[in-house]
């Protein structure tokens, strides 16, 4: 039960997973403002998707070290699909938001924010939570505290079926004059097939986690 062990989410990451779709709950506070807490508003399905394969695919639909291979039209890094399967059907998307108000230069802000996004594949209770390994990811090679992740140059996470990556994140790969942005039908896939993920942010190039929550088998 060793592998099973290094998989399981620590109490930190587990708390956050928990509270981040927990309405009501405080996510921390507000940065530089201790009195002000983060406060989770509301819970709100986004979209449905279909995984007709069972194959997941989470990151993101494009990186910005395989933009000269968007240019020439060239096979890019494949896609970071999850080892753990699922059955295939359609699924909600759903995303929690969070507000912390705050005052920047005088100017007062909501705070609003997407905080967390989750693909839901029951309503079963959560048992417990675990990595989201990808399939060519070796827990043994982890570095002690480090989780396996994705990297999102702009923000932007996605789920997609696995089968259908390549034709999903194509408008997004498109390049106009050297540089690559989506355009055309774009839009409506990502409304519909890709759906973006806005969470832990940081200067620079961001760092995705995935998790999946373990549910109690029905024999």
């Amino acid at each position: 039960m060793k592998h099973e062990v290094g998989l399981a989410a620590g109490p930190e990451a587990t708390w956050y997973l928990e509270t981040a779709f927990t309405p009501g709950a405080h996510l921390g506070t507000v940065y530089d403002d201790p009195t002000t807490p983060v406060v989770v508003t509301s819970i709100e399905e986004v979209t449905t998707m279909r995984v007709p394969s069972g194959r997941l695919v989470v990151d993101a639909p494009w990186d910005d070290d395989d933009t000269w291979r968007y240019e020439q039209g060239v096979p890019t890094r494949p896609p970071r699909e999850l080892a753990v399967r699922i059955p295939p059907g359609v699924y909600r998307v759903e995303i929690a938001w969070t507000a912390g108000p705050y005052e920047f230069f005088g100017e007062h802000f909501d705070g609003v924010e997407c905080t967390a996004t989750r693909l839901r594949i029951s309503d079963a209770p959560v048992i417990g939570w675990e990595m989201g390994l990808g399939v060519d990811d070796d827990i043994d090679r982890l570095p002690p505290g480090k989780n396996p992740r994705f990297g999102a140059d702009h923000n932007v996470g996605c789920f997609a079926d696995a089968s259908a990556w390549t034709a999903l994140s194509a408008p997004f790969r498109t390049c106009v004059d050297g540089r690559w942005e989506p355009r055309g039908s774009g839009g409506a896939v990502r409304r519909h097939r890709l759906v973006g993920a806005d969470q832990d942010r940081r200067r620079g190039r961001d760092r995705r986690h995935q998790w999946h929550g373990r549910r109690q088998s029905v024999t």
